[in-house]
């Protein structure tokens, strides 16, 4: 597995830079369509110009971005020589949306491990192509490379392992194989781009999602024993462009989870604040300072949305019921997208709530005070949101 040397990262990011590093290490050239460098370019004069990246953010922001686009130049080429790859039927039955910390990585666990199910994996999402000689369903170098950056992570932001449950094998959100397609929120949670985001609000997404459908193709046919199983995918951060994926995957059920802003807020602005530790220079204050009103505007962005998406399309999933009873809120979805309710089904969800316990792991603790957070704002702001689904 090829990594950057000190020497070939440079003070700032530059996209022509980025391009040549990833043909090197790729020993390829063909990215396809290349509609990626427009949104490429936004981010890079964003972490340029606002992104306080440290020398080592710096040089893992290089990593995330050339990683992506090696992974893009591989599935070119492999399509090349195996075009069945585009032949591969793909089946997304639910997508799991909503505000960040509503319980969504653990309910999208519970459903991908019912029999007929499966998930986009965390090892897929940091290098959705095999390494060089990979033996076909057998990607020991990736999931190597995926506990190396966990392991990397823990260290760096040791609060993460209470925050958010890391595992190689795993399912994990699509917006980290989005991010490398500079189009998802994603990048401003990994990186302190205000700008980007605000572009990223008016920009068409679609060609991202029409590759992420090909990268589900190319997952699928990495590994043939997800032929005929249900994909379940999962962002929060699909939220506030809730239309995207919805048009994508037009049979997919939208799963939507909810909490109270008056935990989730603060929640998630901790999960930033250890992110970003990752990369940038950032106080806790001017972490909340920006992510609050950002998750209002996309809660408001996707009340906007929903409407027009149609109710039809939407199951909703209380945190406190899933909390009371997951297996029942677990079924109420897989008997919506076609999956059988017997005892199989209940064996399995068993087996995996019996190891995939909150306890398991260390107590997230944060406040509202830590980030520069008014909890009369936050009921204020949400007010019309808490009282439709959390009071």
């Amino acid at each position: 597995m090829a990594t950057l040397t000190q020497n070939s990262v440079t003070d700032i990011l530059d996209r022509e830079n980025l391009l040549t590093l990833a043909r090197e290490r790729a020993g390829l050239s063909d990215f396809g369509d290349l509609w990626f460098l427009e949104p490429m370019d936004q981010y890079v004069a964003a972490s340029n110009s606002e992104g306080r990246l440290t020398p080592a953010g710096r040089a893992s922001t290089t990593e995330v971005i050339v990683k992506g686009l090696v992974s893009r130049l591989r599935m070119v080429d492999d399509i090349k020589r195996n075009p069945e790859i585009l032949d591969e039927t793909v089946e997304v039955a639910g997508i799991i949306l909503g505000l960040p910390r509503t319980g969504s990585t653990i309910f999208q666990r519970l459903l991908a491990s019912a029999p007929g199910m499966t998930g986009l994996r965390w090892y897929e999402a940091q290098n959705f192509a095999p390494f060089p000689g990979e033996e076909r369903g057998n990607p020991v170098e990736r999931r190597d490379y995926a506990q190396a950056m966990i392991d990397g992570w823990l260290q760096l932001s040791p609060e993460l392992a209470s925050i958010h449950p890391l595992d190689p094998d795993a399912p994990d959100e699509e917006i980290l194989v989005l991010g490398q397609m500079f189009v998802s929120t994603m990048i401003e949670g990994m990186n302190f781009v205000p700008s980007f985001a605000r572009w990223l609000n008016g920009y068409d997404q679609s060609k991202g999602h029409e590759d992420l459908k090909t990268i589900l193709k190319y997952l699928q046919w990495q590994d043939q024993t997800r032929r005929g199983r249900k994909w379940i995918l999962k962002s929060p951060s699909n939220l506030p462009y809730a239309e995207v994926a919805a048009k994508a995957f037009p049979d997919a059920l939208l799963i939507m989870t909810h909490r109270d802003p008056l935990q989730t807020v603060p929640s998630y602005v901790s999960m930033q604040a250890a992110l970003y530790k990752l990369s940038a220079t950032l106080t806790d204050h001017e972490v909340g300072a920006f992510w609050f009103p950002r998750l209002v505007e996309w809660m408001r962005l996707f009340e906007d949305a929903r409407g027009r998406i149609g109710e039809d399309r939407f199951i909703d999933i209380d945190y406190r019921e899933v909390g009371r009873d997951p297996m029942a809120q677990a079924q109420r979805v897989l008997s919506r997208i076609g999956i059988p309710i017997d005892a199989r089904l209940e064996e399995v969800l068993s087996e995996f709530l019996a190891g995939n316990k909150r306890e398991q792991r260390p107590m997230h603790d944060y406040s509202l005070e830590r980030f520069g957070l008014n909890e009369e704002a936050i009921k204020r702001e949400f007010a019309d949101y808490r009282a439709r689904y959390t009071d």
